[in-house]
């Protein structure tokens, strides 16, 4: 599915006065070539749960997978809302971006295998999936350790992200999709 461009909004609330939207090509450049990714889902009971994952940004959607008894899991079948984060720890450079949505369980094996592709051309043979059963299965050889069973494959098309320049001049971009 071919992404759509997003309306760029620049909010000068948050932002150095010779500041501009920065463009959605950037944005867009920046989810796909980050490595690290941190989820925020909703537990149960209302609060917070944050955790680290890999992810890949593919067809305007960005994906992820996580093993269907661990938190986030758990978390998304009961509020599919999330937010999914990544960018620099430094003050002065880079972007930071939040991307808002919901996470829909991805099934079909075409779409599967396809997501599969993306994990294994972004981060190498270590993390290989096979398809079956509407999931993703570590190959043999990827990943050292016990084989952990299934992951479960999230799809977020993001309803609304933010981008927060960093440096000169600092910036806070929202993206409207």
């Amino acid at each position: 599915m071919a992404s759509r461009k997003p309306v760029a909004e620049l909010d000068p609330r948050f932002s150095s006065d010779d500041a501009t939207p920065t463009p959605w090509e950037e944005g867009r450049e920046h989810l796909e070539r980050a490595e690290v990714y941190w989820l925020s889902t909703v537990r149960p009971d209302g609060s917070p749960h944050v955790t680290p994952l890999l992810a890949v940004w593919l067809d305007g959607a960005i994906y992820f997978c996580t093993g269907p008894e661990e938190r986030k899991a758990r978390n998304l079948a009961g509020n599919p809302r999330c937010a999914l984060i990544t960018g620099s720890n430094a003050l002065e450079e880079g972007l930071d971006l939040v991307v808002e949505g919901s996470a829909e369980r991805l099934t079909d094996d075409a779409g599967l295998r396809r997501v599969a592709d993306a994990y294994l051309s972004k981060y190498g043979e270590d993390w290989r999936f096979a398809v079956r059963d509407g999931a993703f299965f570590h190959d043999p050889g990827s990943l050292q350790g016990p084989d952990p069973g299934p992951a479960w494959v999230y799809e977020v098309r993001p309803k609304r992200v933010f981008g927060f320049g960093k440096g000169g001049p600092f910036s806070q971009t929202r993206w409207r999709f």
